[in-house]
């Protein structure tokens, strides 16, 4: 007569071969995903950097080409918005100037402004990279940037650093002096920009700080001391402010292009502290920006022109922008960024430029 296990018996050895078999299936799962993830990384790390065949690059020498692009010359978006700033203040503080500033030196005041912006957006990338330099090659979108793909050595980027600072020094230094004691501080947020996406979730706030600066700086280039004249510091004081809050717009638009690979390597952002709610966000900024705008203009005693032109254009070119942007496509997200700086950098400058006009204009028939 055969001998039969026990019925309990059964369901133990059941039971424990279900658990195997599970536990078999689980284990084959993660070597997969394993091996699907080494294979998408190794396909990523086979695409090779291929030098510039059209644009600007292309016309530099071979050796260039890295620097050039260490400093984003072929992305001028940076510059725009280092150098926006700069504008709104300088268009802001004409009608301060006694006698009131002509266009004339409107233009060169702003054009030497332009050549600071151009050079210094450029230090801050260099500075941005060497801090970097062990993220970036673990990032899709900047893993090919000089430093991280080892075209320039960290020493050779300091000493390049070094050459575009002396450069700025001499732009800075075209100025009235009172620049110079308005603009260094900016070099402490420039620094520190970079470490405060490894220490808060709103670095896009201590970049506001950094690029905003020129909103104060366009006073003492035309020779208007803003400790003597309280409505020109309350003025500057708003302006500098929405410009900040303008950065952390724009600026959150643009790290959503590299939202996925920030979670993997610790970067911090608003986009990621404001996911859920991300225009929502962006709305209540935006309309914080306009609120400061208003108060320069207040202020200044501005007139409808002003207020028509700058916070109205500022309103409805970022409510248009917040609606359409797709925060999920990386394309849009970086379609958008470059916009912004005409949209709403364009419809401010143009409000001031009108402001100006109507005083300029106003001035002389009196």
């Amino acid at each position: 007569m055969a001998l039969r296990a026990p019925h309990s018996a059964c369901n133990v050895l059941s039971t424990s071969s279900f658990f195997r078999t599970s536990q078999q299936l689980r284990v084959t799962r993660n070597i997969n995903a394993s091996l699907l993830r080494y294979s998408a990384t190794s396909a990523q790390r086979k695409i090779q950097y291929a030098p510039p065949q059209t644009g600007l690059l292309s016309l530099l020498p071979r050796s260039a080409v890295p620097y050039a692009e260490l400093i984003r010359l072929d992305k001028p978006a940076g510059t725009y918005y280092l150098f926006l700033p700069c504008l709104f203040s300088t268009l802001l503080a004409a009608p301060f100037a006694s006698p009131i500033a002509p266009p004339s030196t409107v233009l060169a005041t702003s054009a030497l402004f332009f050549t600071g912006a151009l050079v210094m957006r450029g230090a801050g990338c260099t500075v941005n990279d060497l801090w970097d330099r062990n993220l970036d090659p673990h990032v899709a979108r900047t893993r090919l940037r000089p430093i991280a793909r080892r075209a320039i050595t960290p020493f050779n980027a300091l000493v390049y650093l070094g050459g575009q600072l002396s450069l700025g020094l001499a732009v800075l230094l075209q100025f009235p002096v009172s620049c110079f004691f308005y603009a260094t501080p900016s070099l402490l947020f420039v620094t520190i920009y970079p470490l405060a996406k490894r220490v808060t979730n709103y670095p896009q706030f201590v970049l506001g700080l950094t690029f905003s600066w020129g909103a104060i700086v366009g006073f003492p280039a035309l020779g208007i001391d803003l400790l003597s004249n309280t409505p020109a510091l309350i003025s500057a004081a708003c302006l500098y402010s929405s410009c900040v809050a303008w950065t952390m717009v724009y600026d959150m638009i643009y790290a959503y292009q590299d939202i996925r690979d920030d979670v993997k390597v610790g970067i911090k952002s608003i986009a990621l502290a404001q996911q859920k709610n991300a225009k929502l966000f962006m709305s209540a900024v935006s309309a914080l920006q306009v609120a400061l705008l208003a108060g320069a203009g207040v202020a200044i005693g501005a007139s409808p022109v002003y207020f028509v032109g700058t916070c109205g254009g500022a309103a409805t070119t970022l409510a248009y922008m917040i609606q359409k942007v797709d925060l999920t496509n990386v394309k849009d997200c970086g379609a958008w960024f470059r916009r912004g700086a005409w949209f709403t950098g364009g419809a401010i400058a143009a409000g001031l430029a009108g402001e100006y006009v109507t005083r300029y204009l106003g001035d002389e028939e009196s």
